[in-house]
């Protein structure tokens, strides 16, 4: 059990970094750059802008990482073409990190499935075929990931049950392949039956690198501050303090003048500092 409690960080573009540069270094807090989702900043001078960021983190020592691209993309891409743009997108993404300096990378579940989430993705073989689909989509971005010493942790979509993410990330066996858990994703999946956001934490387990954290009513993939929605925020951290260690933990909210406000929500209510 890790009796330290957890550190609140947030997730930002570059430009949001003036704002919030002093909280996060005095703080050594979580920070996850999002500029990387766009296909425009990819396209263009992403070196400049990586390093623009790296400049504006000058005395940041906190855990650093970036959100991968992920629009109109997927792991589990069947024509081989596709796959090889998918395989480039997300080393462009990559190579983005390395040179900011992150050392995760958000990456989105392929597991978009219809029917009960107490399926466990069936029929079996249909599981055992899209994880070997994602692995030859991320099996050649580990290299440059292990270089970089940047994992990749994927992250809860549309996923109502946990198997199948769990069991692509334990087939790879590496520390470069870690899971990511986005509560409010959790929490929207819950009213058709999947799990709390807190049984997703002990589900993974030791797998858990990186958190999501944004409130939700359950609804719509809100990204409101927490204590906005309906998530119940102390079986979360409580789930969280079961842990052996302690997840990057970033504010992903929809509208970034809403970080301190939600940051401070939760240190008032004791779940962090």
């Amino acid at each position: 059990m890790n009796n330290a409690l957890p550190t609140i960080g947030a997730a930002m573009t570059i430009d949001k970094l003036a704002i919030y540069r002093d909280w996060l270094i005095d703080g050594r807090r979580d920070l996850e750059i999002q500029d990387a989702v766009s296909p425009q900043v990819l396209d263009g001078d992403w070196r400049g802008e990586a390093r623009r960021g790296r400049a504006l983190l000058e005395g940041f020592e906190g855990r650093l990482g970036i959100h991968g691209p992920f629009l109109g993309l997927t792991l589990t891409a069947h024509d081989p073409m596709v796959r090889e743009v998918v395989i480039a997108r997300l080393r462009r993404g990559l190579e983005f990190a390395g040179e900011l300096g992150a050392t995760h990378m958000v990456v989105h579940s392929p597991f978009l499935s219809f029917g009960s989430p107490f399926l466990p993705f069936v029929p079996a073989s249909r599981r055992t075929h899209e994880i070997g689909l994602a692995h030859a989509v991320i099996e050649p971005l580990l290299p440059l990931a292990e270089q970089l010493h940047c994992m990749l942790v994927i992250e809860n979509i549309v996923d109502a049950n946990p198997a199948p993410l769990l069991d692509l990330i334990h087939s790879f066996d590496s520390p470069l392949v870690q899971a990511s858990l986005d509560t409010g994703h959790a929490t929207i999946t819950q009213r058709t039956g999947g799990p709390p956001p807190d049984q997703w934490v002990r589900e993974a387990g030791p797998l858990l690198a990186h958190v999501h954290v944004q409130d939700s009513d359950g609804h719509l993939d809100r990204h409101w501050a927490p204590g906005d929605g309906a998530i119940n925020w102390y079986a979360l951290f409580e789930a969280i303090g079961e842990l052996a260690h302690q997840p990057r933990m970033v504010l992903e909210l929809r509208d970034h003048s809403h970080i301190p406000r939600g940051a401070a929500y939760l240190a008032e209510r004791g779940f962090v500092r």
